[in-house]
């Protein structure tokens, strides 16, 4: 075994968290790039393609039966090239892949297990496969043996699947009428959607449960448009549950990636940046309607998280830690009543028990899952003695093997966490959480930029250039939310070449919208082209909401029939799934909705109406300081009255009407958040 420990493959060169588990496996393991594919050409033999994330768990269960396995090892070599993905390092090709997945009629999943004709054109493959057969389904070994087989005796038929699978991956539908989606069609999507969640637990029924965040702002902006409070109860009754149960960490902070159960207790452990930044983007959203101390301790607590272990000296955000410990999933959360009888002593555990669900059966597999479920509320002395507890226990926790840190840094989740730390930071009034979105920002823009360009993937001073559609839709969107806090042009700047850049490199001049992939990137069997939401929102529906923003920020026209041109491509597909084009829907709420407020003047007073606007909602609103009159265009909406006004005065703009001129900061806030439909 010394031997075994000693060896390392390729993937020892590399940077990735999750390759570099790998480096030390007995198979001959490739990273993707032109050589993997020139040796499977050169031998003649088929791909096995491997993709996976640092944080997941069933791809540590199959590397420790089949890829640590000496005999399992030698049959991946001697009858295929073997590549190992990280799919979060490689969007584009877990995308092309995963699709490919779906139309052969299987239900996707990680790890991904792909057979690859020698160009890299997918045939076959499937998800987790067990080493050895189970519940029907054959072993790893066996499924090897016969897919060579194949591909060797019955190349006709791999062929076939080949040209079927890569023409449907490459098919692009045009939509044969143009879509009519306005504020009743909005709203009809609402009152539908809302109708399938769950009216006990909150979020969509069944199990397991995502947080489904794109859903839940869809949900939210319905009720801002239409003054329905059940909207916003619906929303409200899913972040409360996912708050107080199981799925939040209440000792360290933070979410995991989703719930097992319908009760949002028992959570698959890994923690994803993408999901908390999402999450804390809402309850900045909510709060900023109605505040809520519940969701103000939420986000402090998950910003303290970020900054404790997540954010690196060089001022990135890692990408996830992971579910497992000891090689046991959940390992590092879990208590028995008794380790917490021992941290916290008779009486305080008592207490402790009683409000987090710990018993000495346990709730989860003879362990307890903390969660605050049970809907007991706290005295000011029982919050204050309970927080003490909990850090407590925090600290006799971090004595445990802690879960890995897959600590690459990604741009567009960096991005998205930018964004949300900028709105939580206006929502709750802590500018140290602007100052940290401000370094993020910082580090991407200096150490993951080539000139106006983003790379996609930073880790030990090496950067995965050139970026995706989703690094820059992101990266733009942290700095307009930068900007809309700050004024500092600099940051706007920013913004407006990145958009050039990504108009360059991957439009779709053909169908509209935008490739995930650079027309100067590395060539792949198809260029990816969805325009799906998936755990985060879909760069198509970040950049539909940019170019809103764009257009009322700079007063360049140019944007706005940028937007209405990437409307007019994708709503007539969105229009046949709606669910999984929210993130589009949201963005044509804000263009159809969203409320331009714009500030005039200098000094004091304009202060004082800049800070109430900031303090908005930040979904719906989109804030525009003019120190002078002159900075407006000649043709904005707002210049005609703003030259008739002495004073600081702040203007409500929807479309091209604009309100009065406002100058007391509630009268402000009332005329914004007025219904629209």
């Amino acid at each position: 075994m010394a031997d075994a420990a000693s060896h390392k493959n390729r993937l020892a060169r590399e940077t990735s968290p999750y390759l570099l588990q790998h480096q030390h496996n007995p198979v001959d393991w490739w990273p993707w790039g032109p050589a993997a594919l020139a040796e499977a050409q050169r031998s003649n033999r088929p791909i096995l393609l491997s993709v996976g994330y640092a944080a997941c768990h069933w791809c540590h269960v199959m590397a420790h039966e089949s890829f640590e396995d000496d005999a399992t090892a030698a049959v991946m070599n001697e009858l295929f090239v073997n590549i190992k993905v990280d799919r979060e390092e490689r969007p584009d090709i877990d995308q092309i892949y995963m699709n490919a997945l779906h139309h052969l009629g299987q239900q996707g999943g990680w790890p991904l297990t792909m057979f690859l004709t020698p160009d890299g054109a997918p045939f076959w493959g499937g998800t987790y496969f067990p080493k050895e057969a189970q519940y029907g389904r054959p072993g790893f070994t066996k499924v090897l043996r016969e897919v060579a087989r194949v591909f060797h005796e019955a190349p006709d038929k791999v062929n076939q699947n080949r040209q079927a699978l890569v023409a449907r991956l490459a098919h692009r539908g045009r939509a044969q009428n143009p879509a009519t989606i306005g504020n009743a069609e909005l709203n009809n999507a609402a009152v539908s959607i809302a109708g399938a969640t769950d009216p006990v637990n909150g979020g969509l029924r069944g199990a397991p449960k995502f947080p489904q965040c794109a859903m839940l702002e869809f949900l939210w902006r319905a009720g801002t448009r239409t003054g329905d409070e059940r909207f916003f109860i619906t929303t409200n009754l899913a972040l409360t549950r996912i708050s107080q149960g199981g799925i939040y960490d209440h000792l360290g902070g933070g979410y995991a990636r989703y719930s097992v159960d319908e009760r949002w207790l028992v959570p698959h452990f890994e923690k994803m940046l993408y999901d908390n930044a999402q999450l804390l983007d809402l309850l900045a959203l909510e709060h900023a309607r109605a505040p809520n101390p519940l969701y103000a301790e939420r986000a402090a607590e998950t910003v303290g998280w970020l900054q404790r272990e997540m954010m690196q000296a060089e001022g990135g955000l890692s990408s996830s830690l992971d579910a497992d410990s000891e090689g046991e999933e959940g390992k590092f959360y879990v208590w028995s009543a008794d380790e917490i009888a021992h941290v916290l002593g008779a009486d305080n555990a008592a207490l402790f028990a009683a409000k987090y669900d710990v018993s000495l059966e346990g709730n989860f597999e003879g362990q307890n899952i903390l969660n605050r479920l049970n809907g007991l509320t706290d005295t000011p002395a029982e919050a204050k003695r309970l927080a003490m507890l909990r850090d407590m226990l925090r600290q006799a926790r971090s004595k445990r093997v802690p879960p890995g840190l897959d600590d690459k840094v990604l741009a567009d989740w960096n991005g998205l966490t930018m964004a949300a730390l900028t709105h939580a930071a206006l929502a709750f009034e802590r500018p140290d959480w602007l100052a940290m979105a401000r370094r993020a920002f910082a580090f991407v823009a200096t150490e993951m930029s080539r000139g106006d360009r983003l790379g996609h993937s930073w880790r030990d001073g090496r950067l995965m250039f050139p970026g995706l559609a989703s690094d820059h839709a992101a990266m733009i969107r942290a700095a307009l939310s930068l900007f809309e806090a700050t004024g500092e042009t600099d940051i706007l700047s920013r913004a407006i070449a990145w958009q050039a850049s990504l108009d360059t490199h991957y439009a779709d001049r053909d169908h509209g919208g935008y490739f995930l992939t650079a027309d100067d990137a590395e060539g792949l069997i198809v260029r990816p082209h969805a325009t799906v939401d998936d755990a985060i929102p879909n760069h198509n529906g970040l950049i539909a909401q940019n170019l809103v923003r764009l257009a009322v920020l700079t007063g360049d026209d140019r944007y706005r029939q940028q937007s209405d041109a990437l409307f007019a491509a994708l709503l007539p597909v969105a229009q046949d799934n709606v669910f999984g084009h929210l993130s589009l829907l949201n963005a044509l709420d804000l263009k159809l909705n969203g409320a331009e407020i714009v500030v005039v003047g200098d000094g004091a007073d304009a202060n004082i109406l800049l800070a109430a606007a900031r303090r908005l909602p930040h979904a719906t609103r989109i804030v525009l300081h003019a120190p002078q009159v002159s900075s407006l265009p000649d043709n904005h909406p707002a210049r005609a009255k703003a030259d008739r006004v002495q004073d600081a005065a702040a203007f409500v703009c929807r479309g091209q009407s604009c309100s009065l001129p406002v100058t007391d900061a509630h009268a402000l806030k009332n005329l914004t958040q007025s219904p629209v439909g």
